[in-house]
């Protein structure tokens, strides 16, 4: 904080993830705990090990809350968690995209520090990487199903949104926090990973159909946030089922 040339900046960052990493439910942050301590013998379970999980847990917490922070710009979104976009803050304005690539550099910078001597080391790392670049192809495909102010319903079928929501969410919510507490165990293999990403890709779309219909439905003083997906030209599922 007391650096003479970047201590500003990080005083700034701080105040970044305190806003956007700090208030939400933590579920894919506590799954990467909760899948190490069923996986790994109790006895192979000590301060250090924890340490190591609860840094991979909070890694994975910094992944959404930079998809966040950026997808609530290119949404024109008001609220997130009871609170306004960190964007919409006065005198943030676009300097959040700025935010929002701090909070996933703070990703590699966090497993360099706990992590890198691990034997493991590297499959995080490659692991955070692909579920970047998968996400960020399903927002390209969301982006481009529905740009808003261009209304076209034959984009919307239900290929095209199982495609969104397995790359778009699916890989980072559920495969991601699961896949990075086995390598963390040494559950390494091929076969092992594919049987959990199967599962885990299907329990992604569950997830997000229940989301699409709690953005119409839901009451945003429960689900803090106020839903937008009809105005802002989504391919959501209940559009897809209307259809």
């Amino acid at each position: 904080m007391g650096h003479p040339e970047t201590g500003d900046a990080i005083a700034l960052l701080k105040e970044v993830l305190e806003y956007n990493a700090i208030g939400g439910k933590y579920h894919q942050g506590l799954t990467v705990l909760v899948v190490f301590r069923k996986l790994v013998e109790s006895r192979k379970q000590d301060a250090d090990s924890f340490q190591w999980s609860l840094t991979v847990g909070w890694c994975v917490e910094l992944l959404q809350a930079f998809f966040l922070v950026a997808g609530d710009i290119m949404d024109s979104s008001l609220t997130l968690q009871g609170q306004i976009c960190w964007y919409q803050k006065p005198g943030m304005s676009l300097d959040a995209i700025n935010d929002a690539i701090l909070l996933e550099a703070c990703i590699y910078h966090l497993l360099k520090l706990y992590c890198w001597e691990q034997p493991y080391y590297l499959n995080p790392i490659e692991l955070f990487l692909q579920s970047s670049y998968r996400s960020e192809i399903g927002q390209t495909l969301d982006l481009i199903t529905a740009p808003q102010g261009n209304v076209d319903l034959r984009r919307f079928t239900e290929k095209r949104y199982k495609s969104i929501v397995k790359y778009k969410t699916a890989f980072y919510s559920f495969y991601l926090p699961v896949a990075a507490a086995m390598y963390m165990a040494r559950i390494d293999g091929k076969k092992e990973q594919a049987n959990a990403k199967k599962i885990l890709l299907e329990m992604g779309e569950f997830f997000q159909i229940q989301d699409d219909y709690l953005d119409l439905f839901g009451d945003p003083s429960v689900t803090g946030k106020v839903g937008t997906d009809i105005q802002d030209n989504k391919c959501s599922w209940l559009v897809v089922q209307c259809l």
